[in-house]
């Protein structure tokens, strides 16, 4: 299981995450929704291990002073402390919003760069699967992936962070800018991950309407707190949650 318990994240006098609880059970997808600045990305650093790095490199240049309260535990463990490396080796993989690819290598020195943990055998068996549920990159192998259309980087991102054998995988804001057309792709993706590779995903996202039929529990987010949380049946059931995320 993966799970935060009273996270709280202070930039200098200024609230970023409030008290948050969430867990991840095994298998699961875990949806976190939340308008702009509602906490989501902050949450996701904090998990990675990202946020405790910015905080290091925030002192040590007498930048903005970052406070972090709270616990993350992975399979009991406390894990609050460990370097991004660490948790990475632990199987905790950020897949970023804004894709954050490398522009000026191929699509495959992408994937493969994402393989650094990996052994021969599971670079081979990954690089077939991503190009099994992305078969748009196939022939794009060798094209740099700053010539690649946002929708073709948002799969070559999530291709490269499965390349580095995740057992959790948080996906931040992986529908950004993209068409319906392409956002429902990568949805069937997603739920194809859980179930053929036993990747337990937890997604964060701005518009909940493609995610959430296919997560198995939620949570809103409001100004860096957690003010809603339920199973997807839960969550569509509730007038306030329909009228907020899908318009009815």
């Amino acid at each position: 299981m993966f799970e935060a318990k009273g996270l709280m994240v202070f930039y200098e006098n200024m609230l970023a995450l409030n008290n948050i609880s969430i867990k991840c059970q095994e298998g699961q997808i875990v949806g976190v929704f939340g308008a702009n600045s509602a906490g989501k990305s902050t949450l996701m650093y904090t998990l990675s291990g990202i946020m405790q790095d910015i905080q290091k490199k925030e002192e040590m240049a007498g930048g903005e002073r970052i406070t972090l309260i709270g616990e993350v535990l992975f399979q009991g463990v406390n894990i609050m402390n460990l370097k991004p490396s660490q948790r990475a080796r632990k199987g905790i993989i950020l897949c970023p919003e804004r894709r954050r690819i490398f522009p000026e290598s191929t699509v495959l020195e992408n994937l493969k760069m994402g393989g650094y943990l990996a052994n021969a055998g599971q670079i081979k068996a990954t690089l077939d699967y991503v190009y099994k549920i992305f078969p748009a990159l196939i022939p794009l192998k060798k094209r740099e992936g700053g010539f690649l259309s946002g929708g073709e980087q948002q799969m070559l991102a999530i291709g490269r962070a499965l390349m580095a054998q995740p057992k959790i995988l948080l996906l931040d804001e992986p529908l950004m800018g993209l068409s319906p057309l392409v956002q429902a792709m990568l949805v069937r993706s997603i739920k194809n991950i859980r179930d053929e590779r036993k990747v337990t995903l937890m997604v964060a996202e701005q518009y909940a309407r493609p995610i959430l039929p296919i997560v198995d529990y939620a949570y809103i987010l409001e100004n860096g707190a957690a003010v809603l949380e339920g199973t997807r049946k839960e969550l569509m059931d509730n007038p306030d949650v329909r009228m907020a995320y899908f318009g009815v």
